[in-house]
């Protein structure tokens, strides 16, 4: 008996030996840490603690422990930071614009644009789950480096210019609730200090400015919600709207404009990162499984509260503007006055009511977008040092070139929406930049071992990759048909867009060589033993 238990253990401890040589082993938290490129260390993770002892009724890790509502609430916060992106100023504009100009009949398409970007981002939280790592970080490992440096350079361009818009947005809340006391560049200044907010509210813990964000999003939700109310929209349009498809040649535009903006490529680095906050054991295939679940749930439970909100603001303006002279020209500057014309004051004036939800979508976004620059600069560059330091550093590269556009377009709501419109191709320029890859990466069993994508949703995730990028290119294509012009102007168009074409090509072919670095040999280990 003696002799068999003496061979049972050298068996166990020759197999324990046998898994801890396939998995690698977590290095302790050291002293260092704040100066290694992580994304969370692990005194800012959020423990998530096992209900009714899971942990001890799944042994191997491998069975996923059942659903708790303790746990959901614990994972409950990166999906609400990530829908902040489907709410910026930028996407606030495009409702009111797709309302006024073409009413109720592009609701269903807001809903299963939506949808569509719920997949990718979902798709984003189970790299970052899976792997342990972030798509910047992802890039970094598995790009050469001039390739990954263009990325990160585009990824910096877009966040710069979806910064521009959350900033601009911000500062023209505070003109409006200023009573016009402050100007646009006032207002800049006034938004550049939520970076040194942010760092505040970060050394308070990852929980309080989860609340915070929560809190804002509860401002924008009232504020729309009361201006549903006090214009009552039509119920019945409004339901054949989200149900019906409808499509006009008159529309298109909008249409464009609805879709375009819900894939935000920062936001795509983003959510990837922010999943990273909680602390599970990535080694046991049901916890990651776990995680999943749970991200899966409250992100769709966050886009669900950001397609509400985005339907309130496009039904105001349906009801009030649709057909009317002022359709046409309404944007994010004028449009609280409008409203104040045509609604008037009441027990609070709608044109506060509008400054109060403005503002709460312009300083959230902007604060995830700090949070969004940190993540990418650090992945791309893996530069160590201090977050403050990151975050002062991204923070700057958008207020420079904010504040000189508040001072150039201050006095010209025309000039401010052409600059919208530029920073919109912006935008959709870059979006291949950031799904080429991560559906790419997410569809490598070297990368993601056994939580790749199956063929069949594989196939889903690109035909939407693929809509998405021609509907943005349509919208490139119709913006240089009626800007560009001069033979000069036109050469340097058209050389840049062959090279711009030439890399996503490029981006798309060399996925198949991807995945061969020893980061992917230790994920396709990482689950390959059945015994995990």
């Amino acid at each position: 008996m003696d002799s068999s238990e003496t061979r049972e253990e050298e068996s166990g401890s020759k197999d324990s030996n046998e898994t801890n040589r396939l998995l690698p082993i977590p290095s302790p938290p050291s002293s260092t840490e704040d100066d290694e490129e992580v994304a969370f260390d692990s005194r800012e993770k959020i423990l998530i603690v096992d209900a009714d002892s899971a942990s001890t009724l799944n042994v191997d890790g491998d069975q996923v422990p059942p659903f708790s509502w303790k746990k959901l609430w614990l994972f409950t916060g990166p999906g609400f930071l990530m829908s902040i992106a489907f709410l910026d100023p930028g996407n606030l504009e495009g409702d009111l614009q797709s309302g006024a100009v073409a009413g109720y009949s592009l609701l269903w398409l807001l809903m299963w644009a939506t949808v569509m970007g719920l997949l990718i981002q979902l798709l984003s939280a189970r790299v970052g789950v899976a792997t342990g790592r972030h798509l910047a970080e992802l890039c970094r490992e598995e790009y050469p480096n001039w390739a990954r440096f263009v990325l990160w350079f585009m990824a910096e361009v877009a966040l710069i210019g979806a910064d521009i818009q959350e900033v601009i947005g911000s500062a023209i809340a505070i003109q409006i609730l200023s009573h016009g006391v402050l100007p646009l560049w006032a207002g800049v200044i006034i938004t550049a200090l939520d970076c040194f907010i942010f760092l505040f509210l970060e050394n308070y813990g990852v929980r309080k400015l989860e609340a915070v964000f929560a809190v804002l999003i509860a401002t924008m939700a009232l504020s729309f919600a009361w201006m549903f109310g006090d214009t009552q929209p039509s119920g019945k349009e409004l339901l054949v709207g989200v149900l019906v498809p409808r499509l006009s040649s008159k529309t298109i535009r909008q249409a464009v404009g609805v879709v375009g903006c819900v894939i935000m490529p920062h936001n795509v680095f983003l959510h990837s990162a922010l999943v990273q906050s909680r602390n599970i054991d990535p080694k046991k295939k049901g916890h990651v499984q776990e995680a999943l679940n749970y991200y899966s749930i409250e992100s769709s439970v966050a886009l669900l509260v950001s397609f509400m909100i985005n339907l309130f603001l496009t039904t105001v303006f349906a009801k009030g503007f649709y057909g009317t002279k002022q359709a046409n020209s309404i944007g994010l500057v004028n449009a609280g006055q409008y409203l104040q014309e045509k609604y008037g004051g009441g027990y609070l004036p709608i044109l506060y009511i509008w400054g109060i939800g403005l503002l709460a979508a312009g300083q959230s976004s902007t604060i995830t977008g700090t949070y969004a620059g940190q993540f990418i600069m650090g992945g791309f560059l893996n530069l160590p040092m201090k977050k403050w330091l990151r975050a002062l550093i991204t923070r700057s590269c958008a207020i420079v070139p904010t504040m000189i556009v508040a001072l150039i377009f201050n006095t010209s709501e025309a000039s401010l929406d052409i600059l919208n419109e530029w920073l919109n191709v912006l935008q959709s320029i870059q979006i291949p930049f950031a799904l080429i890859p991560l559906l790419t990466l997410v569809s490598k069993e070297q990368v993601m071992g056994v939580f790749r994508i199956g063929p069949v949703l594989e196939r889903l995730a690109w035909t939407v990759a693929a809509l998405v990028m021609v509907i943005n290119g349509y919208l490139l294509l119709d913006f240089f048909v009626s800007e560009v012009k001069g033979l000069l102007f036109g050469f340097l168009v058209f050389t840049g867009t062959a090279a711009y074409v030439a890399f996503i090509i490029y981006l798309i072919t060399r996925g198949s060589d991807l995945s061969s670095n020893c980061f992917s040999l230790e994920m396709s280990k990482r689950y390959s033993n059945p015994g995990n």
